[in-house]
């Protein structure tokens, strides 16, 4: 996947990406590349284009990172970690209560879209891009899509332990169905709809 990062840190646990250390330099490729990708696509925003948008050289974006392959994880992993620093706020402010703590998810989703998810989830899009279980960025956009289904599982369990797995799979879908909406724009308010029927389901 290119040559050896200088500013690498090793590997992490099994299932989670090497990441990079980030100088100066690294972090106005990053700034650029998630404008970028995000507004463009993956595939079609190429190094030089990051360089320059960065004011960097290529050698320093390549020193830093070593691959594109690698600025898409940290892209990823990086819009991952702030989604989760955001929604545990929202968590924590909903109190003990599961149903509740449910309403919070779709609602920090709803916030988060509006402010940073203009054009629907990336890890969603990325996924349309990268579908190469070998991609070193396959496994931080699965892995966010699994750490959301589990998130509801253990919400379910709480709400009700016989039927969890099915609960948990509908609000998964629920979920995920209105990131798409957000992003395509064809339905007003998705995230107020899928609410709806989250209350329905939990009989809020």
């Amino acid at each position: 996947m290119g040559a050896k990062v200088s500013g690498a840190e090793d590997a992490g646990p099994e299932g989670k990406p090497r990441r990079v250390r980030m100088t100066p330099g690294a972090r106005r490729v990053l700034e650029a590349a998630e404008r970028l990708f995000y507004e463009h696509g993956i595939h079609a925003v190429g190094v030089d284009t990051i360089a320059a948008e960065a004011g960097v050289t290529k050698k320093t974006l390549y020193d830093r990172f070593g691959s594109k392959e690698q600025i898409v994880v940290e892209y990823l992993a990086g819009r991952d970690e702030r989604w989760r620093e955001l929604l545990a706020g929202r968590l924590a402010a909903a109190g003990e209560g599961p149903a509740a703590r449910v309403v919070a998810v779709f609602e920090a989703s709803r916030a988060w879209s509006q402010r940073y998810g203009a054009k629907g989830c990336s890890m969603i899009n990325a996924h349309a891009e990268i579908s190469d279980p070998d991609h070193p960025a396959y496994p931080v956009i699965t892995g966010q899509k699994r750490w959301m289904l589990d998130l509801f599982t253990g919400l379910a369990r709480e709400i009700d332990a016989a039927g969890a797995d099915r609960l948990a799979r509908t609000l998964m879908l629920l979920h995920e169905g209105a990131l798409v909406a957000h992003g395509v724009g064809v339905v007003p308010d998705p995230f107020g709809a899928a609410l709806d029927q989250v209350r329905e389901l939990l009989g809020r």
